[in-house]
C-alpha cells in the first residue's frame, strides 16, 4: 500500500503531465486552424455590447467559481478515497441541511444570473424613440439598405456587395487585412443617435451580425424583425451574416460606418444629389463601351460569386453563363431573366435590386464578354419600359 507521500507525489505527476499534454494541444489547434487565436469577445463600442460583454464575463467566473467548488473536491475525493488505496465505501443517510443547502445555493445563484440577463435583454428589444429607422432586406447574398422618414420617392436606397476582389478568393492574390469582410458600399450611420434597423429577407433566412454592437437578428422572408444600437466612438465596423443561407454565405459581410452627424449630414446630401442625377440620366444613351465598363463593376458585385469571373458557372449549381443560349439568344428573353429572376432557383430579381443602368449594363456586358460575341447592347430606357 502507498503512503501518503507517495501518493502525493503520483497525483502531482499526473496532474503535470495532464498539464503538460492540454498545454501542447493548445498551442497545436491555433497552428493546425491557421486562424487569429482569441479568447474573449470584440471590444463592445454601444452600451448593450458593454452589458453583453460584462454579463459574458460575471457568468464565466461564476462557472469557474461552481468548476472550483465542486468539481476540484470531487476529483480530489475519487483520487484519495479510491478502493486501490485501500478505502472502502462509506453508508450513509440523508441529510437535510446540507441537500436544503445545495438546492437553495443554486437557486440564488440562477436567480442573480437570470436579473441582469433578462434587463439586457428587455434593453436589447427596445426599439422606441429611435432617431434613425433603416430597413435592412438580406439578399442571396447582399445587404439591402433604404433610410426611411422621407417621402417615398426621397429615400436613400442602395446594394452593399462583397468588395474583396476575386484574385484574393481565388488564391492568386495575398489576403489583406479586410479579406471577406469589405464591401463596395458600407451602411453610414451618425453617432451618437439611436439606429432603429427593420430586417426582412427576399428568398432565404438571414441574420445581421456586427459584433462590436451586439447584434445579431434574423432577416426572415415574410417577416418584420427590429434591433437597434447607438454608437458613440467614430468608426468601421464589420461583421459578417450569422445564418446559413446558401453558398454564397460567406461572402455576406455586413460593414458599418458610423461617423459625426455633420458628416453624416454631408453624406446624405451627396447621396440624394446621386439619386437625382441617376433619375436624369434615365434616358440617356450610353455607347458600348460605357456600358461594358460599367457592367464588369456590376457583374463582379451581383453575379460573380454564383457565375463565377469566368462566366464558367458551378456545373450542377449555377449554370454557365459563357456561351448559354440564353445569353446569346433573343434580347427580351435575357432582360427578362435578369429583371425577374427565375422562381424555385437562387437566380433573385435584380429588377428589385439594381438600376435600369445597372441592369442595362451587366446585361450588355453578358452578351459581349467571353466567348459571347452578341454584339447588341441594352440602354436604361429598354429597362426602364419593361419595369413600368
Amino acid at each position: 500500500m502507498e503512503t501518503g507521500a507517495q501518493e502525493t507525489v503520483r497525483w502531482a505527476q499526473w496532474l503535470r503531465t495532464a498539464g503538460l499534454v492540454t498545454t501542447g494541444f493548445a498551442w497545436l489547434l491555433p497552428a493546425v486552424a491557421r486562424a487569429d487565436f482569441a479568447i474573449n469577445l470584440q471590444p463592445p463600442v454601444t452600451s448593450i455590447a458593454h452589458d453583453i460583454y460584462d454579463l459574458h464575463s460575471v457568468i464565466l467566473w461564476i462557472c469557474a467559481g461552481i468548476f472550483i467548488v465542486v468539481f476540484v473536491p470531487m476529483f480530489i475525493a475519487i483520487t484519495r478515497h479510491r478502493k486501490s488505496a485501500g478505502h472502502s465505501a462509506a453508508t450513509f443517510h440523508d441529510h437535510p441541511p446540507l441537500e436544503i443547502a445545495w438546492t437553495v445555493i443554486p437557486v440564488l445563484i440562477l436567480v442573480g444570473m437570470a436579473w441582469p440577463a433578462t434587463r439586457t435583454v428587455l434593453a436589447m428589444k427596445d426599439t422606441s424613440a429611435a432617431d434613425l429607422t433603416i430597413k435592412v432586406t438580406g439578399h442571396q447574398w447582399k445587404w439591402e439598405y433604404e433610410y426611411l422618414g422621407g417621402p417615398s420617392d426621397d429615400n436613400i436606397r442602395f446594394i452593399s456587395s462583397l468588395a474583396t476582389p476575386q484574385a484574393q478568393i481565388n488564391n492568386q492574390a495575398t489576403k489583406d487585412a479586410t479579406y471577406l469582410l469589405a464591401v463596395d458600399r458600407p451602411l453610414v450611420v451618425p453617432t451618437g443617435k439611436k439606429i432603429r434597423l427593420v430586417m426582412t429577407s427576399s428568398d432565404v433566412i438571414h441574420a445581421w451580425w456586427v459584433p462590436a454592437f451586439g447584434v445579431k437578428q434574423d432577416a426572415i422572408p415574410g417577416f418584420i424583425r427590429d434591433s437597434w444600437f447607438r454608437v458613440d466612438v467614430p468608426g468601421t465596423y464589420r461583421g459578417q451574416c450569422a445564418e446559413l443561407c446558401g453558398v454564397g454565405h460567406g461572402f455576406m459581410p455586413t460593414v458599418v460606418e458610423a461617423v459625426p452627424q455633420e458628416q453624416f449630414a454631408a453624406w446624405q446630401q451627396k447621396q440624394k444629389a446621386q439619386l437625382a442625377a441617376t433619375a436624369t440620366n434615365a434616358g440617356k444613351t450610353y455607347a458600348l463601351s460605357e456600358l461594358k465598363a460599367l457592367g464588369e463593376k456590376v457583374y463582379s458585385a451581383n453575379c460573380a460569386v454564383c457565375h463565377q469571373p469566368t462566366g464558367a458557372g458551378l456545373p450542377g449549381t449555377f449554370p454557365a453563363l459563357n456561351g448559354s443560349p440564353l445569353v446569346n439568344g433573343a434580347k427580351t428573353e435575357h432582360m427578362n431573366r435578369v429583371f425577374n429572376g427565375k422562381p424555385g432557383t437562387a437566380m433573385a430579381a435584380f429588377g428589385k435590386q439594381l438600376s435600369d443602368t445597372d441592369i442595362a449594363a451587366v446585361i450588355t456586358y453578358e452578351r459581349n464578354n467571353w466567348n459571347n460575341h452578341v454584339g447588341d447592347l441594352v440602354q436604361p430606357a429598354e429597362i426602364a419600359a419593361l419595369r413600368h
